[in-house]
């Protein structure tokens, strides 16, 4: 089963920043995290179901492997709503948010 990828707004800048911060620090790598974190997307897109659950009432978290960032998301009927690409290096109090 396919499912549909929504991507909030502040996930979205998440990304922005991420991408931004990795190309200062070399020329090229925030396209390599871009790419890294599409393929985790397409994984969601067909086997969302298969990561436990870690909040209530329903959040998910992928981590990606080689960049410290995490997915954090929910399931709503057939789409997977993307809350934040979080950075594992910051305050986790701020990821509770």
């Amino acid at each position: 089963m396919a499912f549909e990828l929504f991507i909030k707004p502040e996930a979205e800048e998440e990304i922005n920043q991420a991408v931004d911060w990795y190309e200062g620090k070399q020329l090229g790598l925030g396209y390599d995290f871009l790419i890294h974190l599409q393929s985790y997307f397409d994984i969601l897109k067909t086997e969302v179901p298969i990561f436990e659950l870690k909040r209530m009432p329903s959040y998910r978290e992928l981590p990606l492997g080689r960049f410290p960032y995490v997915i954090i998301y929910e399931l709503l009927d057939e789409t997977v709503v993307i809350y934040s690409v979080f950075n594992t290096s910051q305050d986790p109090l701020r990821k509770r948010k």
